[in-house]
């Protein structure tokens, strides 16, 4: 049986718990993470719905991706952190942020997107698979 994912924010209001196997480990350099994260990426951990559980109230913001398609990001409305990403194109699916993980170091990124948006100074592993946009 797979090992339970969980996490959650920095002051653990929202918290989650996953009973599955991750579907991917993606490195996003798009606008919208850049800015999430205030760094050149954010990392990201790629789950079935099924087999999910949260607790706590998220505060959320919906915007719209590159795609055309409606993004929703999940964040904590006592500290702020940014914690889970939904899809209204893909709704069997969410991610969770990397570092919101009890266990950080579970994390192996498998691919890094949106290169086309990329800045030279936020460097990624070289040996990672890399797409301009979504594959």
């Amino acid at each position: 049986m797979t090992k339970t994912w969980t996490g959650g924010c920095a002051c653990g209001a929202l918290r989650y718990e996953i009973s599955a196997d991750p579907i991917a480990m993606v490195d996003c350099q798009c606008r919208d993470c850049q800015l999430e994260s205030g760094t050149g990426h954010a990392s990201h951990i790629v789950f079935a719905r099924e087999g999910a559980k949260t607790t706590g109230d998220a505060a959320q913001y919906e915007m719209r991706a590159d795609s055309g398609n409606m993004k929703t990001r999940h964040f904590c409305k006592t500290c702020g952190c940014p914690v889970l990403m939904t899809f209204a194109a893909t709704p069997d699916v969410f991610t969770v942020r990397a570092a919101s993980l009890d266990e950080p170091d579970r994390y192996q990124p498998q691919i890094v997107t949106y290169t086309a948006r990329g800045h030279d100074w936020d460097h990624l592993d070289p040996a990672l698979p890399k797409f301009e946009r979504m594959p």
